[in-house]
């Protein structure tokens, strides 16, 4: 039995020597991503629209069509020690600053949790499974498997243990379908093809709905500066034809 990519279980233990240069990833990939798609615009968040909520780990807040920014990672990429503590003092602080948040309040988060998870994830704790180039390749299928027809993918990237992605929603998709999709088809694929079992991703993920056209761009470039100190091999940077060239011009 094979997965997507044509990857056996062998594969997967190979080493990351294909790699797709940065803002090339469609042509290592192959003609699935490569392929002409329609356009789903990017909408931004809307203080007076209706939103739809739910709550797993984290607080998920959701707009029709929306514009969001992404992470997950994978599940033994922070040590439970810290994981714990970080928990517990996001709680707290979660209790007293309900979504939506305003940019100030998101600046806060960012400070006290985002940039301490940053740190611990640019530790590489764990398997960093995402070094294996099958196991990257499967997940990237994932993330564009449905764009331009369900989502509008921006801009990710795949790193050796977390992912970062920026997409518009289209209206009627929903922000928790889209993620059980890409969580729950590569995790199955890559356990199978690794011969692993258990739990692959964390159980949650952290998103921002998008306020801004200046949010966008910050959010773009920050996907492009995450794996900058990382060598060619460790990561899959992918950017739009318009992202690329408002960054490289």
């Amino acid at each position: 039995m094979q997965w997507s990519g044509g990857f056996s279980r062998r594969s997967c233990e190979q080493p990351a020597t294909e790699v797709a240069a940065p803002n090339h990833a469609l042509s290592w990939y192959g003609p699935t991503i490569g392929r002409r798609i329609a356009h789903v615009e990017r909408t931004f968040y809307d203080p007076l629209g209706a939103t739809t909520t739910w709550r797993n780990r984290l607080p998920h807040w959701q707009q029709a069509g929306a514009t969001y920014f992404v992470t997950f990672r994978l599940a033994d990429s922070i040590p439970q020690e810290e994981l714990r503590q970080l928990q517990k003092d996001r709680n707290i602080w979660l209790r007293f600053n309900p979504k939506p948040w305003t940019a100030r309040q998101e600046a806060e988060y960012s400070r006290r949790f985002g940039a301490r998870i940053e740190h611990w994830l640019d530790k590489l704790h764990g398997s960093c499974a995402l070094r294996l180039a099958p196991s990257r390749r499967i997940l990237v299928e994932a993330l564009m498997r449905f764009n331009g027809d369900r989502y509008q993918q921006h801009s990710w990237v795949v790193m050796p243990n977390h992912v970062h992605v920026l997409f518009s929603l289209e209206k009627q998709g929903t922000l928790e379908t889209i993620l059980q999709n890409w969580k729950g088809s590569s995790a199955r694929a890559i356990n199978y093809c690794c011969g692993t079992r258990g739990n692959f991703w964390q159980k949650d993920y952290f998103d921002r709905l998008i306020r801004t056209e200046e949010h966008f761009w910050r959010c773009v470039r920050y996907i492009r500066q995450n794996s900058a100190r990382l060598a060619s091999g460790d990561y899959v940077l992918w950017e739009s034809e318009e992202i690329q060239r408002q960054l490289d011009n």
